[in-house]
């Protein structure tokens, strides 16, 4: 059997759920990964088969997205061309996990395609979202459009969504307390960020930032640049995260049983509908960094309430179900 693996390259959370997805798929026959975007720090040790520019967006400095630089990244004769051209007439399964070049291909060449994300739960309008429409539906709905889904969430909203899938190095951990936070809001400034974490006192931060090369200490902040090891060693070790409305950073965070407190980016639609999920288990969600962000931060500090989730290691059986489904008949 030939399988194709399109992994999205904006962010860590795709690459990083590919690692545990990966392996599993090697045991059915050969397998080709394709990843495109260019805005992730860690990265998958097999082999890059296609690595394509894609479409991703940046992230800004203040919270948001950065249109300017989103825009100056642009390639859509480029995005054109590779959507037109990728031969995937070769492959008895093709799988997509939010990544639009190989999704769009297939629809050009009436392929079928398996979604394997996050992003696909909202398919379902059981999925928690904000109560006004927002046009970023329509990114849902467009941007990468398979014909069968398999989601992932906070929780089993509908028959085709389970569970976040938890990496192998994370289960094998065993988290411990040694008093920090541990810091990951890409949308932010790492000078924002030190100057509002300095008020808190004595309490010891841990930053993990996209814009540094190199460790260094300021007070009681300590910043150190993206790094997978790191990061999971320092929230295997933490009090509690600090994060974006991402999806992966934050299951993981709760499956370790750590505090989690969510700023989803501004303007942008999944992270609001992550953090409106996050709020209905009980995670507490911050909506900016402002004024009265000190408070706030010092009173999640001050609260010891963790939440009691249930993520079992369902990967091996979804992967096999997904093959027996919908790989073409008699290629395993």
């Amino acid at each position: 059997m030939k399988i194709l693996y399109a992994i999205q390259g904006t962010g860590n959370g795709h690459i990083s759920r590919a690692r545990e997805i990966v392996s599993l798929l090697q045991q059915y026959g050969e397998l080709d990964l394709l990843i495109s975007g260019t805005e992730a720090e860690v990265s998958l040790s097999q082999p890059i088969k296609y690595r394509l520019h894609g479409f991703s967006f940046v992230f800004g400095t203040r919270g948001g997205v950065d249109k300017w630089a989103t825009f100056k990244l642009m390639n859509l004769r480029k995005l054109w061309h590779d959507m037109h051209h990728l031969p995937l007439a070769q492959y008895d399964l093709i799988i997509n996990d939010f990544e639009p070049v190989s999704a769009w291909a297939c629809r050009l060449q009436k392929l079928p395609s398996v979604s394997l994300s996050h992003q696909c739960s909202f398919v379902s309008h059981k999925t928690p979202r904000p109560a006004k429409w927002n046009y970023a539906e329509w990114l849902f709905k467009y941007y990468s459009p398979t014909t069968h889904h398999i989601g992932f969430h906070f929780e089993k909203y509908d028959d085709f969504i389970h569970t976040p899938v938890i990496r192998g190095d994370i289960r094998n951990l065993e988290p411990v307390n040694d008093g920090h936070y541990t810091v990951y809001l890409p949308a932010y400034d790492d000078k924002t960020l030190v100057s509002y974490l300095r008020k808190t006192g004595s309490v010891q931060w841990h930053i993990f930032s996209k814009r540094q090369k190199m460790h260094y200490q300021d007070g009681n902040i300590q910043i150190f640049p993206v790094n997978n090891e790191s990061f999971n060693k320092s929230m295997a070790s933490c009090e509690g995260l600090l994060t974006g409305g991402g999806f992966e950073g934050p299951a993981e965070a709760l499956y370790l049983k750590k505090k989690v407190l969510m700023i989803p980016m501004i303007g942008q639609y999944e992270q609001q509908c992550n953090a409106l999920a996050a709020s209905k288990i009980g995670v507490p969600v911050i909506h900016a960094i402002d004024e009265d962000f000190t408070e706030q931060l010092n009173k999640w500090i001050a609260d010891d309430n963790r939440i009691e989730v249930n993520f079992p290691d369902e990967t091996a059986q979804i992967v096999d179900n997904m093959i027996k489904r919908y790989a073409k008949p008699n290629s395993f």
